[in-house]
């Protein structure tokens, strides 16, 4: 059985086919997401059928950015990365103009799918996803379920409020919240304002050496442990698995792990801090699993 799987984000639509555990003909769009709605789904409209050139396929599953409907295959709500997205019917629309089953799930949930198939989560009844880049998502897995929650947006662990003092909810709904600091955008914020220069993850870490700099990172490392430390004390997961690319630097895990533990009751250390391990293969791989998860 063949699945035409595409992974929508903000950036970027990743697109490939899915057979006997194995991607192949992958490829990888420039969404152009502030053109809107409109031209994102019209996008991946072309990429399904130029896919039905090189094979059929008996159904579609779709990884994408916003909050999702798992059930109705819509768009719960979308920010304006991609303008006018909320209440979109992927589902709808792709079952019709293709004539197959169509799954929707949220990318960081569709990540989280794909480690526990695949991955850093294939061990575990109960982890946590995160994913740190331009905010903080996050997924859990219950006795081996994607959770979901009563409204289908649980996992909105970018919403803890970690600094208080900083929070006014009137400006900024996420202001004094985990993501405003713990992302790769703080950090890349941060370094900026000592080195204009520094303007992207790889080139901040190869400047490391600095002491400023393994300052900045430091901090931020130490932000993420925050928002782990009541993360992990809530839900007890055995597993925190933590993706994003500025974690595929091995300074980063080694440190969140050094700060971690001395941070959380003992009772609660037996949880593993993991990197993920598909990279960006885990929306496409979860994509392809939805028939069997949702």
């Amino acid at each position: 059985m063949v699945t035409m799987v595409l992974d929508i984000g903000g950036t970027a639509i990743k697109s490939g086919l899915y057979e006997d555990n194995t991607l192949s003909h992958i490829r990888e769009t420039a969404t152009e997401a502030k053109q809107g709605a409109v031209h994102v789904v019209d996008l991946v409209r072309k990429l399904i059928a130029e896919y039905q050139n090189i094979s059929t396929f008996d159904r579609i599953g779709i990884s994408t950015a916003g909050q999702v409907d798992p059930v109705k295959g819509s768009i719960i709500y979308a920010n304006e990365n991609i303008p006018g997205y909320t209440g979109t019917q992927l589902k709808d629309i792709m079952e019709k103009e293709f004539g197959v089953p169509t799954a929707v799930e949220n990318d960081v949930n569709a990540a989280a799918i794909g480690e526990a198939a695949f991955g850093a989560g294939r061990k575990h009844a109960d982890f946590v996803c995160l994913t740190y880049g331009t905010g903080v998502g996050g997924a859990l897995f219950v006795h081996g379920n994607l959770y979901h929650g009563s409204s289908c947006s649980a996992g909105e662990f970018g919403a803890i409020v970690t600094h208080p003092a900083d929070r006014d909810p009137e400006r900024d709904l996420f202001s004094g919240c985990y993501e405003r600091y713990a992302s790769t955008t703080a950090l890349i914020k941060e370094a900026m304002r000592f080195n204009p220069a520094l303007t992207d993850g790889r080139i901040l870490f190869a400047h490391r050496s600095e002491p400023e700099v393994t300052k900045i990172i430091d901090n931020w490392i130490m932000e993420i442990v925050y928002g782990l430390v009541t993360i992990i004390h809530m839900l007890n997961p055995s597993c925190a698995i933590l993706g994003g690319g500025v974690l595929e630097q091995p300074y980063v895990l080694q440190k969140i792990r050094e700060k971690l533990y001395p941070n959380i009751m003992p009772a609660f250390r037996h949880v593993r801090i993991e990197k993920a391990e598909l990279g960006n293969r885990a929306g496409m791989l979860g994509a392809a699993m939805l028939d069997r998860i949702l």
